[in-house]
């Protein structure tokens, strides 16, 4: 079924992002996922995390639930914590394939009707509607995926565009 049109561009995005999230995953060393440029910067391994929750949360907006025990850690304003709560690597690979096949689904079977109600007082929305949140979140996350391929060549690995 396809993308109802006002959200066509966000599902492209989606799409994209996660092409360039699963290049940006590869050859990375376990412990390259925990280091950042800065002690107060973010690291590859909670941005994947936050990119993973941003998702769900697209996911909660389109009429899906869909969860981990520990996406709190990566949610909005969540501050960093000792390394050992956070799961693996692995496990936020893991859980980014699921989310992602999720999200594709919920993009293609959303209503334009639904798309059309008004998004949630306080949510960032480019049109006030749930479609402009939507598209939103699309964007917040194709800002996050550029601080990973950005980190990953600070880490010394090749860029994944170009």
């Amino acid at each position: 079924m396809p993308v109802p049109s006002p959200i066509a561009q966000a599902a492209i995005q989606y799409g994209q992002n996660h092409d360039l999230l699963e290049k940006s995953f590869l050859g990375l060393a376990p412990d390259e996922w925990l280091k950042s440029p800065a002690e107060c910067s973010n690291n590859l391994l909670w941005i994947a995390g936050h990119i993973v929750w941003a998702r769900s949360m697209a996911l909660g907006f389109l009429g899906s639930l869909w969860s981990r025990p520990w996406l709190s850690l990566f949610a909005r304003g969540a501050k960093l914590v000792d390394p050992a709560q956070y799961p693996s690597q692995e496990e936020v690979i893991t859980a980014w394939r699921d989310v992602s096949e999720s999200l594709t689904a919920a993009l293609e079977n959303a209503s334009v009707e639904a798309l059309s109600a008004p998004s949630p007082v306080k949510s960032p929305s480019f049109d006030g509607k749930m479609s402009g949140l939507v598209s939103f979140l699309a964007f917040h996350e194709t800002y996050h995926v550029g601080q990973i391929c950005y980190l990953r060549c600070w880490l010394g690995h090749d860029g994944v565009v170009g």
